[in-house]
């Protein structure tokens, strides 16, 4: 297995290779040593009797250093290149590493008794609320959720927006039958009497007219009559014609009984019903309403209704001054406020993001578990083997050097205890 090479490495594993490097040397050296140790008391234990203690002892340090290093190298891979049963075991194993490893957080990390007990010793809304209290995160917040809302405003298609409102106009608006509906709820006005409002609104609109445009009567009927009708007559009957209009306007707007206003209410009161049940007229009426949402105008008018408030949002999104802009922020500022005051609200808070919490662990737990044990099965063995290495092979040298100590020691206290029984 071939390394990584090194301009292909993090910075981060640059410098674990490194230290893995140093530590090797030292767990080597101190194999040497004992060696060297070893090789020069072995020769002269009989001339010089104490050396048979430190033979002893550096007998042991390289028993206890060779054997840390068969299990340490064992465990990325086979020693000296050897196939020995059960040695490059992260290699030969990985499959079953990253199984066992994501088994283990979906059973130790995601469940919901550990998810629910912390994040109810959390407080979550609470920080939330301190966090997003200040102006300067609730803008941080402003900025990101506008660069969100215009990256998503951008990236739909103008064409396709418009075909999908279509659709769903077509679909809610325009496909369902407006004339029992629009009947009922005009016959439940009538009978309330709401539209005497409009009524009145329309009879004053219109005397405010007439007093301001007498002169709009003037050859309104005189001058259709035959030309030996004397002027005087023609005035005259303009004049009357006036006079009634503004008599009859009047009447209408003094009593609440009036023909005309009961003429309006039955004309109204038909067409609640007609509306409601007389297949012709809701015939005609959901024939005018097609007609007109089927109309290339109006079709023109929605697409341009819809390019104008995406320019407008784009604009005010992008713009930290923009109105829209300081009312999210403020918004922001003032819901961090109340929620980092009010024990109520936090109480609901942290219940609804504890349950939703909980409930996405309960149900996706083991599809969230499966990254791991995916992920891993995708890795090359080899690269696998050394990302490892460089994490925890540190550390496993100083079991090395550890048990070349310990072995050492232990082939001392072997070695006094032997001679001391012995002799």
């Amino acid at each position: 297995m071939s390394p990584t090479p090194t301009a292909l490495l993090s910075p981060a594993d640059q410098e674990r290779r490194r230290a893995l490097r140093v530590m090797k040397n030292v767990a080597l050296g101190a194999l040497v040593f004992m060696a060297v140790v070893f090789a020069v008391s072995f020769p002269l234990q009989q001339e010089v009797p104490w050396l048979a203690y430190v033979r002893a002892a550096a007998e042991g340090g390289m028993v206890g250093a060779l054997a840390d290093w068969f299990a340490v190298t064992a465990l990325f891979r086979h020693p000296l290149g050897i196939p020995i049963p059960h040695t490059a075991i992260i290699p030969s194993r990985k499959d079953e590493i990253g199984r066992t490893l994501g088994e283990f957080v979906e059973t130790n990390f995601l469940s919901a008794d550990v998810v629910r007990t912390k994040l109810e010793s959390m407080g979550v809304s609470r920080r939330l609320g301190e966090w997003l209290a200040r102006p300067e995160h609730a803008d941080r917040v402003a900025d990101e959720g506008s660069a969100m809302v215009a990256g998503v405003l951008r990236a739909l298609s103008d064409s396709d927006v418009q075909d999908l409102i279509t659709d769903i106009a077509r679909e809610h608006v325009i496909a369902p039958e407006w004339g029992p509906p629009l009947g009922g709820w005009l016959e439940r006005l009538v009978d309330a009497g709401a539209h005497h409002g409009a009524v009145d609104l329309a009879a004053d609109t219109i005397a405010a007219w007439l007093e301001v445009n007498r002169a709009s009567f003037d050859g309104l009927v005189s001058r259709r009559l035959p030309s030996w009708v004397p002027s005087m007559a023609h005035r005259l009957i303009d004049d009357t014609l006036y006079k009634e209009a503004v008599t009859f306007v009047r009447a209408v707007q003094d009593d609440p009984g009036h023909p005309a206003r009961r003429a309006v209410d039955q004309y109204l009161e038909r067409l609640a019903d007609n509306l409601q049940h007389d297949p012709a007229t809701i015939g005609r009426f959901e024939d005018a309403k097609g007609g007109v949402f089927d109309s290339p105008r109006v079709r023109e008018l929605a697409a341009e209704a819809w390019n104008t408030t995406k320019a407008g949002l784009l604009t005010s999104l992008a713009d930290p001054a923009s109105a829209l802009r300081q009312r999210a922020t403020q918004a922001l500022v003032d819901a961090g406020a109340r929620l980092s005051t009010d024990p109520a609200l936090q109480h609901r808070v942290d219940t609804w993001v504890t349950d939703g919490a909980v409930f996405l662990v309960d149900r996706y737990r083991h599809d969230i578990a499966s990254i791991i044990t995916e992920t891993v099965e995708k890795w090359d063995p080899a690269e696998t083997t050394e990302k490892i290495e460089l994490m925890v092979g540190r550390d496993l040298q100083y079991i090395r050097l550890n048990g070349t100590i310990v072995g050492a020691l232990a082939g001392l206290l072997i070695f006094t205890i032997a001679h001391a029984l012995v002799g």
